[in-house]
């Protein structure tokens, strides 16, 4: 797959206009909340020492889930600064924490009120600005053994922050930084929300078909890696990624020890993931759910190693972090729903789904950190799980309705939800984000240029590199900024023959 030309660096101050424009309008949105939305009659119950104490140890070990949570945008962010090449890993943090940013503010005026405010089986149509307590059903007080509307807005603002993170995952180093911010927007209010509402609230695929996804292996992986889909298509793969006869070239990662401490990062990053989804610390679950998430992560870890060897004779570094992801994104939907011994058999499938989905991805997609394996491949994987292992009495406490797995009952009666909300968000979520990047593309183009992709995104975008002593050529090391962007071509340690001059 050759890479499609990108629009000439002169369309970038109307890019950023449009940017800072919408930006603003945001933040001007934000501003207008009225303090008097704040819910004064919980917090009268809460200053009288009135909330169930039950209420507040659930809410504490939520927001303690959430911090774990939180936690995996470093751990995301050094896998990624890891796995680019060396004159890129600059531009990691800045759009870690922007995305961050952005998702906090719409997800906080808009996004939770669509994804758990009271309203119908499509969308939440109350809440905005997190303005009453009253209008979320799964949050004290409508909910009376629950945990407050604050402790689960940051928690599942969480999710959504960490969905539109693994989004970018495919489009290391190549991608306008200016993206990063109208997507984001689009994503954290409408595009997530809209596919929460459906699954974790009360929407119509938990409502009508009882669909079983206890911490978001569709909810949060499918959507993720369908936006990424999304993305990489309209943006195609990194300059050299494809030699003249197709065949894919690898584009080794610069550090594999801070990818490897992402990875163990992100692993800690999942006790919050799995075990806070609970939302309650009262009814012994969430340690059960520890171990099985422990066990489907090893066991990830173990088949993608194994299979490597055996492919390979090397014990690949990558795939045994991205087996390890794989376990536990798969994992993360069946988590409280399927008892232990369970948990081995889904994160050894999904440790062999990884490796060869990457294998067989890298063929014609240029994927950097195997995101489509790693979180949509092994997400659906998860899902349909639960078609197999789901426990009848774990269904009926969690989902009332829902059904237990094939070797309980016999039947594939649960199996055909699962497999329906896989299908609608994948393509919903698939279908818009391709509209957005598309549109995006078409007014100012998304794809640096061949220069900037060569001089790394540290430079061109950032105005300065992650790695300044070996990146600095002799020539700036006594004027910083002096020297234009075009004449640092080539200042890195690989060099693009075609636009070096």
């Amino acid at each position: 797959m050759a890479p499609r030309r990108p629009q000439k660096s002169g369309t970038r101050s109307s890019a950023t206009s449009l940017v800072l424009t919408v930006f603003a309008a945001v933040t001007g949105l934000l501003l207008l909340a009225p303090a008097a939305l704040a819910d004064a009659g919980v917090d009268r119950l809460g200053v009288a020492g009135k909330i169930p104490q039950g209420v507040g140890l659930n809410s504490a070990w939520v927001v303690i889930a959430g911090c774990f949570v939180m936690f995996m945008q470093g751990g995301l962010a050094m896998v990624e600064v890891g796995f680019v090449r060396g004159k890129n890993a600059g531009s990691i943090i800045p759009k870690f924490l922007v995305n961050f940013a952005i998702c906090a503010a719409a997800f906080w005026a808009v996004g939770f009120a669509i994804s758990f405010g009271d309203g119908n089986l499509f969308t939440g149509t109350s809440g905005w600005f997190l303005s009453n307590a009253h209008d979320f059903a799964l949050a004290w007080p409508q909910y009376t053994n629950g945990v407050t509307a604050e402790a689960l807005w940051w928690f599942q603002f969480t999710f959504c922050a960490i969905a539109l993170a693994i989004v970018w995952g495919t489009t290391l180093e190549r991608i306008k930084f200016s993206i990063y911010i109208v997507y984001a927007i689009i994503f954290s209010a409408v595009i997530y929300p809209l596919v929460a509402h459906w699954i974790f609230s009360d929407g119509w695929l938990r409502h009508n078909f009882h669909v079983q996804d206890f911490a978001g292996s569709i909810v949060v992986d499918v959507t993720a890696a369908a936006a990424a889909l999304a993305v990489l298509v309209v943006l195609g793969p990194r300059r050299g990624k494809y030699g003249g006869d197709g065949k894919p070239r690898a584009i080794p990662g610069h550090n594999m020890p801070l990818f490897g401490l992402g990875i163990f990062i992100l692993w800690l990053g999942w006790y919050g993931f799995n075990p806070g989804s609970t939302l309650t610390a009262l009814d012994g679950r969430f340690p059960e759910i520890v171990v099985i998430t422990t066990l489907a992560g090893a066991f990830g870890v173990l088949a993608a190693v194994s299979l490597m060897w055996f492919r390979t004779k090397t014990f690949d570094i990558g795939m045994s972090g991205n087996g390890a992801i794989a376990g536990l994104v798969a994992i993360t939907g069946p988590a409280g729903y399927i008892d232990a011994w369970a948990a081995p058999i889904i994160g050894a499938i999904a440790g062999i789904i990884v490796v060869e989905g990457v294998l067989l991805i890298d063929r014609k997609v240029d994927d950097p950190i195997g995101v489509l394996s790693a979180h949509g491949l092994a997400g659906a994987w998860g899902a349909i799980s639960l078609g197999l292992f789901a426990v009848p009495r774990l269904a009926d406490y969690n989902l009332p309705g829902s059904h237990g797995g094939l070797f309980y009952t016999g039947t594939l009666t649960q199996m055909w939800p699962q497999l329906l909300a896989i299908v609608v968000v994948f393509v919903f979520v698939f279908a818009s984000s391709w509209a957005i990047f598309k549109a995006a593309d078409m007014a100012w183009g998304i794809r640096v240029t061949p220069e900037m992709e060569n001089a790394g995104l540290d430079i061109s975008e950032h105005g300065m590199y992650g790695y300044p002593e070996q990146f600095i050529p002799a020539a700036e090391l006594f004027s910083y900024g002096a020297v234009p962007a075009g004449e640092r071509v080539g200042t890195g340690p690989v060099s693009d023959p075609e636009v070096t001059t």
